[in-house]
């Protein structure tokens, strides 16, 4: 038997039993469905588990600092106090296997000050020969500080936002544009200051530089500026100290107080924190914190393709039972095909033609439907999920993605349904193969 011919009987006999051939697709169509949407769903939930972890940083980046703590079983707070940072432990952490860089770092708070409005930032000290293993965002005004020149204060895009004024009645606010407002800075005044009457130190901003917004915590929020150049403006604030509190204000500034582990995979980085912690230092990361999310999302995913999975083995069934039951109905034109000349195995070719069909043609209306499933669950499904995910702290989902279908899915759903409707077809194939044809003949119909 030709191919073409295959085809045309196939597709005559689909089109001659309508309403069975219909039900049986509809079922694969929800089967299709059921996987693609669960699947989607699994897939949506660990991007944005993903993302919204990123904006807060790098996965590859290790903070490590000489203080911290933690809980124990009983839920008593231990803190934990390692050796004072120097460049022998940035050394040495350098030397671990799979570390791209570690900037050693101090990390303190300045007041902004623009006429009667201020800000507070937390300002990253660091050397200027370390600028370039930070990975800055690009810059929208001024430049970075440079070994060369110094005197630069960085500052993230949103620093510059939300300055207030103390001596406001209804605490107006303010957004500064560093190129046309005056801004001075001045360290922590609460922090070492005793004479509150006394006014801080404050040094006019002259050369700086601007990071655009990278939806990057570290990076929008913060300051950076110049290790040689903060101890220079430093030293100045601490003699304006009394005496009995200088020796206190530069012991603080004495050792780094961070490291910035960089790592070169995102998988190496819980081995790299593993050895600092060996060490003795507290050390935290992103990935440390998103293991546990992408481990419940994984989880979930499962879950969801299992029940996908389900449904698609009650289609398969219900392919099964079509074509047993077609075999019943058209015994007499199997009896006649043979007769006719027809192989045993064009017999076969023929009924798995058909259930290969009815899976194709169930899996691309599935596929077709399941983006639109798709769309009305990110379009409606906001609620349901945040009432579902409130157990997350980190789970936010404004501006997320509930379903996403990458562009392997539908084609793996699409191979899956042809592959489960030739399955389901082969027994009732090899059983109408197995017909005599002298009793196929003497069957009415």
């Amino acid at each position: 038997m030709k191919i073409s011919d295959l085809i045309k009987i196939g597709l005559r006999n689909l089109k001659r039993r309508k309403a069975r051939t219909t039900l049986t697709v509809m079922g694969v169509v929800i089967g299709t469905i059921s996987i693609v949407v669960m699947i989607s769903i699994g897939i949506g939930m660990k991007k944005s588990y993903t993302q919204q972890v990123m904006e807060l940083g790098s996965l590859t980046e290790i903070n490590v600092s000489s203080t911290g703590g933690y809980v124990d079983d009983k839920g008593n707070y231990i803190s934990i106090k390692a050796d004072p940072m120097d460049d022998e432990l940035v050394t040495k952490i350098r030397d671990i296997p799979h570390v791209k860089t570690a900037v050693p770092m101090i990390l303190t708070n300045i007041f902004l000050y623009s006429g009667h409005y201020q800000n507070n930032i937390q300002l990253y000290v660091l050397d200027s020969n370390y600028i370039s293993g930070m990975d800055f965002p690009a810059l929208t005004a001024g430049n970075l500080p440079s070994p060369k020149d110094t005197r630069v204060i960085v500052f993230g895009s949103d620093s510059l936002n939300n300055f207030y004024n103390p001596y406001s009645m209804f605490g107006s606010s303010k957004q500064i544009d560093i190129t046309r407002d005056k801004l001075t800075f001045g360290f922590n005044p609460y922090q070492y200051q005793m004479d509150e009457k006394k006014k801080p130190l404050t040094v006019k901003v002259e050369q700086y530089g601007v990071l655009t917004k990278s939806n990057n915590y570290q990076f929008d929020y913060n300051g950076y500026m110049d290790i040689n150049y903060f101890k220079y403006l430093y030293a100045k604030y601490v003699n304006t100290l009394k005496t009995t509190e200088r020796k206190k204000a530069m012991t603080a500034v004495a050792n780094y107080t961070n490291l910035k582990v960089t790592v070169d995979n995102f998988k190496n980085v819980e081995d790299v924190q593993a050895e600092i912690d060996a060490l003795g230092y507290q050390t935290d990361s992103l990935a440390k914190l998103m293991a546990p999310m992408l481990s419940t999302a994984n989880m979930l995913q499962m879950v969801l393709g299992a029940i996908g999975a389900v449904s698609m083995l009650v289609s398969a069934i219900n392919i099964a039972n079509t074509m047993i039951m077609s075999i019943y109905e058209r015994t007499k034109e199997i009896g006649i095909m043979k007769v006719l000349g027809c192989l045993v195995r064009d017999v076969k070719k023929l009924f798995l033609f058909e259930a290969g069909m009815i899976g194709l043609i169930g899996g691309i209306i599935g596929i077709a439907s399941s983006y639109a499933a798709s769309w009305a669950i990110n379009k409606f499904g906001g609620p349901l999920f945040q009432a579902l995910m409130s157990t997350n702290y980190m789970y936010n989902p404004e501006n997320s993605k509930f379903s996403i279908i990458p562009l392997w899915l539908p084609l793996v759903a699409a191979g899956l349904a042809i592959m489960v409707g030739i399955i389901s077809g082969y027994y009732p194939a090899s059983r109408a193969t197995k017909i005599s044809a002298i009793e196929a003949m003497k069957t009415e119909g």
